[in-house]
This record gives C-alpha cells, structure tokens and sequence, in this order.
C-alpha cells in the first residue's frame, strides 16, 4: 500500500458483520473515526477465508488494527483448520504449582503459537493477557485467569507477552484494575466491587504496576469500585490516572465493548464513548450492534490536536511494523514447531 494511503487511525474500533465484507462494513471501516477492527468466531470459516478478509479489511483502510479475542480455553475465535487449540491460562498456573520454569517456558512457547498463527493470517492483535485474579468466584473470568497470586500472574502473562513479541504481536492486558473478584458478568450486568483502593491496588491491580513496560495496551474493567469512583473502570479518570501517572503506562487504553450492559450506567452509546474518551482512553470498541456502530460514527465528534494525535500513535504503534510468515512458511519455522509440541502437550492431557 502506498504511505499516502494511510489516514490518521481513529479512536473507533468496531467489527464486521459477516464472512465478507458488505458495503455497509466497507463504509464503516473507511470512516475517519475508524481506527480498528475486531473479529469474532461468526467472521471466521477457515483459515482462506480469514486470509481474505483481513487483505480486504486492509485495503479498505491501510494501517488499521485488526484484532480479536484469542486467549485460549473457552475464548478462542478461530479453532479449525490448522489452528492450535490453546490451553485455558489457568492449567498454566496449575502447572507453576508443580514447575516454575516449566510453565514460564509453556507461557512463552503458547504465546508464539498464539500469535504466528493470527499473524499468517493477517490479524495484528489479540486481546490478551488476561490479568485479572482466580478467586474462584467470576465465572465470566474463571479458567481465563493464571492464578490467585499476583505474582504468579504477573510472570506468567510477562512470559506469554515474550512469546507474542517473538512473533511480532503487541500485547493488551486485561481488566484494569481487576474483574476477577466479582460474581457478576459485566456484559449482562454492572458488577460492583465494594473493597477499597488499597487493598485492590495491592492485589488485583499490582501486575499492571510490575509489568511496567511489558504492556503495550490494557483494557478496564465495565465494574464499578464505589469507594473510588462512582464510575466504572473505563468511564473513571480517576482509575486511568492511576493507571497512567502511578503505573507510567503509556500504551494504549481500550475501553471494553460499549454495547455491553456494564458501560450502560455512561448513558447512550455516544455518550459512553465521550466519557471514556474523556477519562483517559485512547480507543472505545462497538460490537454486535452495527446500528449502534453507525450512531457512535454519526455522533461522536473529536477535535483534532495533540491528543488525539497521541492517542493515534499509539494505535498505530500496535500494529506490526514487519510482514509475518504465512501459513506455509510458518508450519517450516523449527521455532513454531517446538513451541507448538508444548501447546498440543496441553491439548491432549
């Protein structure tokens, strides 16, 4: 593509609806606010499929974020032909208990499947590590979690970080300051989590704190800490202040889906992209709800200047600056092999 080609990336990212791409979706990704693209396992039949639906999405709008939830375990969007089923992060954790370095190589060697993978097929990013604890009590966290210690969480989720950048993927923690220990499932709900600043930072919150440069991107939480802020996370200059002055973080900040019942207390979905835009994130996601997608592009209105041109490096800063292997190539890579026999370990015990 030609650099001239390339627009600004906007604080918007929002998904397809389909396999293809209709004119609807083209319109909405050639808009200026756009800045990525999420997919989900509906956008997926197989693997050629995929190929040609990130190369449309990116000539539609060269530059632009694609993304996707691809953690492992239950969130996993893409699992036939050819991809690797990976492991839930929490058997990582149960194997730190039995052999430390053991599951530090594990992390690593799953997190270069995880992203070789995406990458050959032209995805830029995917939303992980998840960072939140095991309390044993969210069951929208549950197995998604390393471990209840947060330093167990912090290693294992550097060590898959590590594994993500050997293949050229950025990485996004999640979610700040922590959901894990809350019952409710902030996409039906808006969970709410009575304990004090204290005790979350020196807990939930602290791996943000020791990963420190580590992280090129987090997600907050949609929960609400009443005894910080009567916002949730994400819609909370306070907690991104923290996050941002306490923690130095100076990648990007995404709120979670605006669609979600957890981002209802912010009002409509302008509305709840104003205010997490105005308490500190630099890109808001729409998802599974192409007329809400289309009111966010007709209302939101961002005035051009230096922030909105920082927000906009960092976006692009995510997106691999070097071409991947392709598939073919990749199943020759002695690096992706060997790490593959680790994730397939998992699969099969």
């Amino acid at each position: 593509m030609a650099e001239n080609a390339k627009q600004q990336l906007g604080p918007v990212m929002l998904d397809v609806v389909g396999t293809t791409l209709d004119e609807n979706d083209l319109r909405r990704i050639r808009h200026p606010l756009t800045g990525g693209v999420i997919l989900f396992a509906r956008n997926y039949q197989d693997r050629k499929q995929l190929v040609a639906l990130t190369q449309a999405i990116h000539e539609a709008r060269p530059g632009v974020l694609i993304a996707v939830d691809h953690e492992g375990g239950r969130v996993q969007r893409f699992r036939s032909d050819g991809f690797t089923r990976l492991p839930a992060m929490r058997l990582l954790g149960e194997l730190w208990d039995r052999d430390v370095l053991g599951a530090i190589k594990a992390a690593t060697d799953i997190g270069f499947v995880l992203a070789a993978e995406l990458r050959a097929c032209g995805v830029d990013l995917s939303f992980t590590p998840v960072l939140d604890l095991d309390y044993g009590e969210s069951g929208v966290i549950g197995d998604r979690a390393f471990h209840r210690d947060p330093r167990v969480v912090s290693v294992l989720a550097k060590s898959l970080n590590h594994g993500l950048a050997l293949a050229g993927m950025a990485n996004c923690g999640k979610h700040f300051p922590g959901h894990g220990f809350v019952k409710a499932d902030s996409h039906v709900d808006i969970p709410v989590d009575e304990r004090d600043l204290k005790e979350i930072l020196a807990e939930d919150a602290a791996p943000y704190g020791w990963m420190g440069l580590g992280l090129a991107g987090v997600m907050p939480a949609h929960v609400i800490y009443p005894k910080v802020d009567k916002n949730p996370a994400g819609f909370s200059k306070k907690w991104l202040t923290i996050l941002r002055r306490d923690f130095g973080f100076q990648g990007v900040i995404f709120s979670d889906d605006l669609s979600m019942e957890g981002a209802s207390v912010a009002g409509g979905v302008v509305d709840g992209a104003n205010a997490a835009l105005a308490a500190g994130c630099d890109m808001v996601l729409i998802c599974n709800s192409p007329d809400k997608a289309d009111e966010l592009l007709d209302g939101l209105k961002i005035k051009a200047g230096a922030a909105s041109k920082a927000s906009s490096a960092r976006i692009e800063a995510l997106v691999p600056p070097a071409p991947a292997l392709n598939w073919e190539q990749l199943q020759d890579d002695p690096r992706y092999r060997a790490a593959r026999k680790t994730a397939e370990t998992f699969a099969s015990a």
